[in-house]
C-alpha cells in the first residue's frame, strides 16, 4: 500500500487527545520490588514498561530497555536489584486532554518511547507509548492489508471489504482528501486481486494441473488500476503472460478461478465482462501487442469500448517485467497515432453533465449521476492528454501533471481540472457512505437536497469546467 502521502496528511495528532490513545489502567508496581519481579508482571500483562508508583502517583518508569541493559551489564544478579535502584526518575508526564502532537513532540524532544499520563492531581492516569501512537496513525489501512494478506478464503476477505465504509468515513473526518481515500480503497482492492490471485494458483496446484506454465502478471483496470476506487468496486482485471498457445489453457483456468475467487470476496464480476476469465481480457506479450497495434491501427467500433479502461491497468501479482514492457509498448503506440486518440475523443461528445435548457442539473428522483457527467469526462480526458504526451501515469491527478509539465494543458486549468476531481470524488463518496449507513445500495448518483446551496454553486461551476474539458483534448491531440 502507498503511504507516500501520510505525513502530509495525517491529521490525527491535531485532531485526538492522549486520553483517546492511552493505556489504561497503566502496569505499575511499587519502588521496592525486584527486577526479575517487575520483568514477571511486564511479561504477564504484554507490556513494554512498568510505572513505578507510590501513593497512585508516578515516581519512576522501568521499560524493556532498562531490564535488558542492566543484565547485560551486571548478568543473573541484576535481577535481585530493586525498581527504584534502576527506574527512570523523575517521569515525563502529560495530561490526558493534550492533543496528540504535544506528546510527540515531547517524546521527540526527549527520545523518549513512553509518557506517564497524569490527572490534574497528579495521579496516574494511563500510559502513552511509541507503538500504541504508530498504531492508531498507520493503523486501519495497514491493519487491512496485513488481514488481507493473511486470509485464506474469500470469507475473510469480504470481511476486510466490509470495514471499507467505516474506515473511508473515518479518514474523511480526520481531514483527509477523497483523493487519498480513494487511493487507499483502490489499495484493498487490489491486495485483495493480488491475494485471489495466489488462491487461484493454489486452487489449480491442488487440482493437480501444477503451477504457471510461464511467468505471467495479473494486472488491475479501471478506478482500482487509477487508485481511484469508490465504495461501489467491481471487477476489472487482465493477464499477460510470457507463454505459447500451448498454455493458454492453464490461464484460462487461472482467470475463472480468479474471477470466482474475486466475487465471494466482495469485488462482483464486472458487468462488461472486463475479466481475465474472459478471452479478450488475457493474452501472451506477443498477443497483446498485436492487439494493441490493431486497435491504434485500425480500430473497430467495439475496440473503442474497452481501450480506455485498458490503458488504467497497474500489475499487482507476478511478474511485474512483463506489465511494464507492455505498458511502454501501449503508451509509445498511442502517443504516435494523433487518429486513434482522436477516435477515442469522439466518444466523449457523450459525456456532459446534465444541464437543463436553463442552467441547471437535470435530476432523476432527485438524484444526479456525477459519474457519467462528471468523473468520467474528467477522467476520460485526463487519460487522453497524458497518452499524447506519452506518459505512462495512470492516476488522474497524475495524467493532469504530466500534461501540464508537457505544456500540453496550461496551469490553471490543471489545477482547477484536478480540484474539480478531488471536489467530485468527495460527493460521491459522502453521499455512498451515508446511503450505506441507511441501507441504500451506493451508487455514483448524489442527491442534490441534501447539498447546502453553497456546495451545489460549486458543483455546478466545477461541472462547467468539466463540461469544456473535451475542448482541452481536442486542442492538445491537434497539436
Amino acid at each position: 500500500m502507498d503511504v507516500s502521502g501520510l505525513e502530509r496528511i495525517d491529521s490525527f495528532p491535531y485532531r485526538h487527545r492522549v486520553a483517546d490513545v492511552m493505556r489504561a489502567p497503566a502496569v505499575t508496581a511499587p519502588p521496592a520490588i525486584t527486577l526479575a519481579e517487575g520483568a514477571r508482571r511486564m511479561n504477564e500483562a504484554g507490556v513494554s514498561s512498568l510505572v513505578v508508583t507510590a501513593d497512585g502517583r508516578p515516581v519512576g518508569i522501568v521499560t524493556e530497555r532498562d531490564l535488558l541493559r542492566r543484565v547485560a551489564e551486571r548478568g543473573g544478579e541484576a535481577l535481585s536489584l530493586s525498581l527504584s535502584a534502576i527506574m527512570s526518575s523523575p517521569v515525563e508526564a502529560v495530561p490526558p486532554d493534550v492533543f496528540v502532537y504535544v506528546a510527540l513532540a515531547r517524546m521527540a524532544r526527549r527520545g523518549l518511547r513512553h509518557l506517564a499520563v497524569v490527572d490534574h492531581d497528579g495521579r496516574l492516569a494511563g500510559v502513552l507509548t511509541a507503538s500504541a501512537l504508530l498504531r492508531q496513525r498507520a493503523g486501519r489501512g495497514l491493519a487491512l492489508a496485513d488481514e488481507v494478506q493473511r486470509a485464506e478464503d474469500p470469507a475473510a476477505m469480504a470481511a476486510v471489504m466490509r470495514q471499507l465504509p467505516a474506515l473511508a468515513r473515518g479518514l474523511l473526518a480526520e481531514g483527509t482528501q477523497a483523493r487519498e481515500v480513494a487511493a487507499v480503497i483502490s489499495a484493498v482492492v487490489r491486495d485483495i486481486t493480488q491475494r485471489c490471485a495466489e488462491l487461484a494458483e493454489a486452487t489449480l496446484a491442488a487440482a493437480g494441473q501444477g503451477g504457471p506454465p510461464a511467468p505471467y502478471a495479473c494486472l488491475a483496470l479501471g478506478s482500482a488500476g487509477r487508485g481511484e476506487s469508490l465504495l461501489v468496486p467491481d471487477q476489472d482485471n487482465a493477464l499477460v503472460h510470457g507463454g505459447d498457445a500451448d498454455d493458454a489453457p492453464w490461464f484460462a483456468a487461472f482467470g475463472r478461478h480468479l474471477a470466482d475467487l474475486l466475487d465471494a470476496s466482495g469485488v462482483p464480476y464486472c458487468k462488461g465482462g472486463v475479466m481475465a476469465s474472459e478471452p479478450l481480457w488475457r493474452h501472451s506479450l506477443a498477443g497483446w501487442e498485436s492487439l494493441v497495434e490493431r486497435w491504434v491501427g485500425a480500430p473497430r467500433p467495439a475496440d473503442l469500448l474497452n481501450v480506455d479502461i485498458f490503458f488504467d491497468f497497474v500489475p499487482v501479482h507476478g511478474d511485474r517485467t512483463l506489465a511494464a514492457r507492455l505498458r511502454a509498448r501501449a503508451t509509445e503506440a498511442a502517443a504516435r497515432a494523433p487518429a486513434f486518440l482522436m477516435l477515442l475523443a469522439e466518444a466523449m461528445k457523450t459525456m456532459h453533465p446534465p444541464f437543463g435548457l436553463l442552467g441547471g442539473l437535470r435530476t432523476r428522483d432527485g438524484r444526479v449521476d456525477l459519474k457519467s457527467g462528471g468523473l468520467l469526462p474528467l477522467v476520460t480526458g485526463a487519460r487522453l492528454m497524458a497518452l499524447k504526451c506519452a506518459s505512462s501515469a495512470t492516476a488522474t491527478l497524475d495524467r493532469l501533471g504530466a500534461a501540464r509539465e508537457a505544456g500540453a494543458l496550461n496551469a490553471e486549468d490543471a489545477t482547477a481540472l484536478a480540484e474539480g476531481h478531488e471536489f467530485l470524488l468527495r460527493l460521491v463518496l459522502d453521499q455512498q457512505i451515508a446511503d450505506i449507513a441507511a441501507g441504500v445500495p451506493p451508487s455514483t448518483k448524489v442527491e442534490l437536497a441534501r447539498l447546502a446551496r453553497p456546495v451545489r454553486r460549486r458543483l455546478t461551476e466545477v461541472l462547467r469546467q468539466v463540461d469544456a474539458i473535451e475542448l482541452n483534448v481536442r486542442d492538445v491531440l491537434t497539436r
